[in-house]
């Protein structure tokens, strides 16, 4: 032991561990490549349930086989449903039989990409399931995790439950996680180093022989962590509370500072991939903060309280920015109401009322309050936009922290001043035609974002549907449309152009309108469907009339006719020496009528009616306007079988770019050139 005492007092050995780590992690993470075992024709597989979800009719299960496996099912009926716990269980072995899917990689510019969270966790493939057969070979732990899951899934405010005691949000509806983030709050609902002090002093209040607590603590934690699913943020608190144990037990008399970069070591040499976990990130760049600054962290609870929010809100602010791209200074006063309420009140009321079930309605007004205070919370939000951050103003950021300076906080707020101006240094026309599967979105952006124009906000039909198939987690398809605005430094359009009022083209105008500040809309001719109605009621500004100084903006479309797919406003649009059409779901008949009105030719861009629909694109139209390019915003194997044959075929002489095929479409353009992006490759 008094060897480990001297190999381990020196920092240079830490600095060399942290060397050696980056080698590692980049060697194993990035230079070697990984690939699934399986090849895109396997049909079954055969594996042990680690993990089940179910919300709605949609059944989600983590297979470990030859390789882990998302694999997905959809429940047929009620009775199904309802008896399906009873089939399947935690550690049961299953014969699955269907088909694999690689995953997309995102589709929209800096948004979460599915495909790369799931190889950092080694996982290649989904697998949609048309049959299963279970075989029951459960072993007594994962029987145990299954009875505690099963259990909290049929208690009222599972959704807590779930989240609290077993780590795992799935169920929390979409709304109040949103609610959670909007306030930057969401770390509270992870098990963290909170959550496991709580539960060590649980214990030692019958415990009181340290090295005995110290043993039945560390057994019951690593039980915990397996039930938990060997989270980050959960491994990282149970693995320094040993080592912190370890240290005190033995006198080894190194630092918390010490013990919290040999827990990173441990880690990531263990699974270098849990670098890019999100929770790991939050987990590590706080706690490092915490006891970086800890000297600075004095005073009564309350100050303390205030220091450490300060001190968290600081460490975490990056990280927020670039996954979000804006931050709530208020959050760090949410911070001082929520975290005593939370670690004092509600997560212990959580395990009491999960063992003491008569406690379940105080339990539910406790959720009511919390959820309610967040919402309420949430109104007051000041949020600000910070576009994607260079890596090199990210790490200039860390460095500043750390000189630990009375004036470090000027310094800071000239970093984040730096990111917003970088946008509005551009000097470059874009033109995006986003990929928002079957419907349409385009977005105009002149150089220093000093305009922005949105045309149509996509949007799926939602047809009725029986309620045990309706899922918690309501998503909006226009979250990524603004995030990806935020990310450009985008806060607000100039004109909303909502081409008709179909749900493909105009269902997430709400959503736009309530997180981007809209200046203006622009509605089509002809009948106010529903939809439209609330959008007018939003109070945003109605007009027909643009006054744009970057971009000329014509409505070919005067006409009404007897459909709304006819009514569509046809956008000519131009700048520099460019010409851009945009036809919404205009048929055949409208191109023709326009063809006649006006003289059309020579076209850069034309976005392509109806997504490619038979009934629009007519060989005479696309002669006539000789296009450069042409858009098709269309979605993946879509039901309607677009874009027809014969659009493709009238196209043929023209460069034809497809947001099915190349996800979203990314247009650069200035006095000299246009340069064309694609997502996916």
């Amino acid at each position: 032991m008094k060897n480990l005492k001297q190999i381990l007092k020196y920092n240079k050995l830490f600095i060399f561990l942290g060397l050696f780590l980056l080698l590692y992690v980049i060697l194993f993470t990035k230079v070697i490549k990984y690939s699934s075992i399986y090849d895109e024709n396997t049909s079954e597989i055969k594996g042990k349930i680690t993990s089940i979800k179910l919300d709605g009719n949609k059944l989600t299960l983590k297979i470990n086989s030859k390789e882990n496996i998302i694999a997905s099912y959809y429940i047929k009926t009620e009775e199904e449903k309802n008896e399906v716990f009873n089939d399947i269980h935690l550690g049961d072995k299953v014969l699955l039989k269907g088909s694999l899917n690689e995953p997309l990689d995102n589709t929209i510019p800096n948004t979460f990409n599915y495909k790369k969270y799931l190889y950092n966790k080694k996982i290649y493939y989904t697998f949609n399931i048309t049959e299963y057969k279970v075989i029951k070979e459960n072993n007594i732990i994962y029987k145990i995790k299954d009875k505690l899951f099963k259990k909290i899934y049929s208690l009222e405010n599972n959704d807590y439950y779930l989240a609290f005691i077993l780590g795992d949000k799935s169920l929390l509806s979409s709304d109040v996680f949103n609610a959670y983030q909007k306030n930057n709050i969401s770390h509270l609902l992870a098990i963290s180093g909170m959550h496991i002090n709580i539960i060590v002093m649980c214990l030692a209040l019958f415990i009181k022989d340290k090295k005995k607590e110290f043993l039945i603590a560390t057994t019951f934690l690593l039980f915990y962590l397996f039930l938990t699913g060997i989270t980050a943020s959960i491994t990282r608190a149970i693995l320094f509370y040993v080592l912190k144990k370890l240290n005190s037990i033995y006198h080894l008399r190194y630092s918390n500072m010490h013990i919290l970069i040999l827990s990173a070591f441990i880690i990531l040499f263990i699974n270098p991939f849990m670098l890019y976990d999100l929770g790991f990130i939050y987990s590590f760049i706080v706690c490092f903060g915490i006891i970086y600054y800890k000297d600075y962290i004095t005073g009564n609870y309350f100050i303390k309280l205030l220091k450490l929010s300060i001190i968290s809100f600081l460490f975490s602010l990056p990280i927020t920015a670039l996954v979000n791209y804006e931050i709530n200074l208020l959050s760090i006063f949410i911070n001082l109401i929520f975290v005593p309420w939370i670690s004092l009140f509600l997560y212990p009321f959580t395990l009491l009322s999960f063992i003491l079930p008569f406690l379940t309605p105080v339990f539910t007004i406790l959720i009511s309050i919390t959820n309610n205070l967040n919402i309420f919370l949430g109104k007051f939000s000041i949020l600000v936009n910070i576009p994607k951050m260079p890596s090199v103003l990210v790490a200039l950021f860390y460095i500043v922290l750390l000189t630990k300076r009375k004036k470090n906080m000027y310094f800071l707020i000239v970093i984040i001043l730096i990111c917003k101006i970088i946008p509005s240094l551009d000097m470059n026309y874009y033109v995006y035609y986003l990929d928002v599967g079957q419907g349409d979105c385009s977005i105009l952006i002149s150089p220093q974002n000093k305009e922005v124009i949105m045309i149509d906000t996509g949007g799926k039909i939602e047809y009725k549907t029986d309620a045990w198939k309706k899922t918690k987690k309501t998503y909006h398809l226009s979250d990524n449309t603004i995030k990806f605005l935020k990310s450009e430094g985008i806060t607000k359009i100039s004109y909303l152009i909502i081409t008709h009022g179909d749900a493909d083209h105009a269902k997430e105008s709400l959503n736009i309108i309530n997180n981007i500040k809209v200046k203006n809309i622009v509605l089509n001719k002809g009948n106010t469907n529903d939809l439209e109605k609330s959008i007018i009621s939003t109070k945003t500004n109605i007009t027909n009339k643009y006054n744009l100084k970057y971009f000329k903006i014509a409505s070919l479309n005067n006409e009404l006719y007897d459909n709304e797919n006819d009514n569509s406003i046809i956008n000519y649009i131009t700048f520099l020496n460019y010409k851009l059409l945009f036809m919404g779901d205009a048929s055949s008949k409208v191109e023709d009528d326009l063809i006649e009105k006006y003289n059309l030719k020579n076209i850069d861009i034309l976005k392509i009616g109806h997504h490619g629909s038979k009934y629009s694109t007519s060989k005479t139209f696309i002669d006539k306007i000789s296009p450069k390019y042409s858009v098709i915003s269309v979605g993946r194997n879509n039901r309607y079988g677009h874009p027809h044959e014969e659009v493709l075929k009238n196209l043929k002489n023209n460069k034809i770019l497809r947001t099915d095929l190349k996800g979203t479409i990314g247009i650069k353009i200035n006095k000299n050139r246009i340069k064309i992006n694609y997502m996916l490759k």
